[in-house]
């Protein structure tokens, strides 16, 4: 009964302390993000985090980076079908080209197959590639951006993503 108990307190310490290195890793290296709050945030919500190291957290963030750009590309939509000047609706077309074509299509799954092989120069370029992208989409716009939300939080990701992958170089 005793060696019963003890197996259950030293198992309960051991896993204290796996999620005590995990949270540990995360708050390590988002202190070098452009963005600790931001990186802390993404990666702790996300459960892969627990089991990853660096470069499985560079690779969650270029995860999470395609499904806010995804969200941005939904947003978008939803905009021209309701946007009656044809100034923000050219604007919102350029943003739906940056967005699908450079973003999804060449940028992260760049970086993501870059991660997998073990050459972060190139995935630091594709998350920073992703970065301008998102930048000159809210650029387009003459005026006020109605996504200007969306573009500096995929803006805002792929920064934290690309000094998460500058750690491994």
């Amino acid at each position: 009964m005793r060696s019963s108990v003890f197996l259950l307190c030293v198992m309960g310490l051991s896993l204290t302390q796996i999620e005590f290195s995990t949270s540990d890793l995360v708050k390590q290296t988002c202190k070098h993000t452009p963005n600790y709050d931001l990186c802390v945030k993404t990666l702790l919500s996300d459960p892969r985090s627990s089991h990853a190291d660096v470069a499985g957290l560079a690779m969650v963030m270029v995860d999470v980076i395609k499904a806010k750009t995804i969200a941005t590309l939904h947003r978008i939509s939803e905009l021209l079908g309701t946007t009656r000047y044809p100034k923000t609706k050219a604007a919102l077309r350029r943003c739906v080209e940056l967005y699908d074509n450079a973003v999804l299509k060449a940028d992260l799954p760049s970086a993501m197959q870059a991660l997998k092989t073990g050459v972060p120069k190139f995935a630091e370029e594709g998350t920073n590639d992703a970065a301008n992208e998102a930048d000159s989409c809210e650029r387009t716009f003459s005026g006020a951006s109605p996504i200007t939300s969306f573009n500096r939080y995929v803006s805002d990701l792929c920064r934290v993503a690309s000094a998460i992958i500058r750690l491994l170089l």
